[in-house]
């Protein structure tokens, strides 16, 4: 063995597809969730029949798989779009009634509007979601801050599902009984998974986002045995990530227990970011990062600003804040004249070089 075998080049990465760690990351299945998948399907399913379906609160700890099974049911729907009209989503940001009518109206292509009170909002939503049946998932439900709008969806919509997902089901107490009555909420709860499961989903993760075996069964263990014990999925992929950067700027080619462990004391700083969390722009600048990852700064700004107005240190400041938070990363380059500029990437992934 040479003196530098153990040592990651600089075009080298340990990673090799990263998205797979990302926390709003889609998998194509859902392991453990079977049995929540097909309650939520049952409450559906009259809507297929053209009939009125049940109403679910869906509730649980976060990060143990409440959202992404949501999403994967919508995704089941594809097929079905001429019976039914599926909406989603998460009032972290969308958290009054105006807001979730808008974003309603996005979703449905109505574009008119401008200078449209909530109540005329509503008023066209029901006049297109009464063309088939509806479904409605509000997703972080606790977050909702004036629940008006829910009175014209019980109300004016005829055949609909209503979906509630939250970690906390207080919020409840919100509601007057009048609403909790018109709504007949099922319940759904979800449970942690336990340390078997955990260990599968993040071992399914890890084989599809790094490079084959550069994970050390040690410090894989080590990083399970955390999440099962933190009960949240978002965490352990949270920490398969930190690990395997923390590798690469030691420069080695194997995630060892120290990098583990290192990633384990880099929790008490780290706060859970995904995009669901972030604001309006700093959306729209990670998913053209996304989609165009590897060119410079100046190319991403030229293509974000085709179709949107953001000044241009609004937009570094952003870049800033996504790069501080290891959802997109920077590579120094220079340019023909001899200057510097910087490639953003999707991700964290930092390539030796840039240490």
């Amino acid at each position: 063995m040479g003196l530098f075998d153990n040592i990651l080049k600089d075009d080298e990465s340990l990673f090799l597809n990263p998205e797979h760690l990302d926390y709003d990351y889609q998998p194509k299945l859902i392991p453990f969730r079977e049995q929540e998948q097909q309650y939520m399907a049952t409450c559906i399913k009259p809507l297929l029949q053209n009939r009125n379906g049940k109403n679910l609160l869906i509730y649980g700890p976060p990060g143990i798989g409440k959202t992404v099974s949501s999403k994967q049911v919508i995704k089941e729907l594809e097929g079905y779009e001429d019976k039914i009209t599926p909406i989603y989503i998460n009032c972290w940001k969308k958290s009054t009634s105006h807001k979730i009518a808008v974003e309603v109206c996005s979703q449905l292509n109505y574009k008119w509007t401008h200078n449209k009170n909530t109540e005329e909002l509503l008023k066209q939503i029901a006049e297109i979601l009464n063309k088939k049946t509806a479904l409605l998932i509000l997703d972080e439900a606790d977050k909702i801050e004036d629940f008006s709008f829910m009175y014209s969806f019980l109300e004016d919509i005829y055949k609909k599902s209503l979906f509630l997902i939250t970690n906390n089901i207080d919020f409840l107490t919100k509601l007057d009984s009048r609403m909790l009555s018109r709504l007949s909420l099922s319940e759904l709860e979800f449970k942690p998974y336990n340390l078997n499961q955990t260990k599968d989903i993040l071992k399914t993760r890890k084989d599809y986002a790094f490079v084959k075996n550069v994970f050390e069964e040690e410090a894989f263990n080590t990083l399970v045995e955390k999440t099962y014990n933190l009960r949240d999925i978002r965490t352990g992929l949270y920490l398969l990530k930190e690990a395997g950067n923390i590798a690469e700027t030691k420069a080695s080619r194997k995630i060892i227990l120290e990098h583990a462990q290192q990633a384990i004391n880099n929790l008490k700083e780290y706060k859970i970011k995904n995009s669901s969390t972030l604001k309006e722009e700093e959306k729209l600048i990670l998913n053209t990062v996304k989609e165009n990852s590897g060119k410079t700064l100046k190319e991403i700004y030229n293509i974000l600003t085709k179709n949107n107005e953001i000044p241009y240190r609004t937009f570094t400041r952003k870049v800033k804040f996504l790069n501080n938070n290891n959802m997109i990363s920077s590579e120094e380059i220079m340019t023909e004249t001899g200057g510097k500029s910087f490639k953003l990437h999707y991700g964290s992934i930092k390539k030796l070089g840039e240490y």
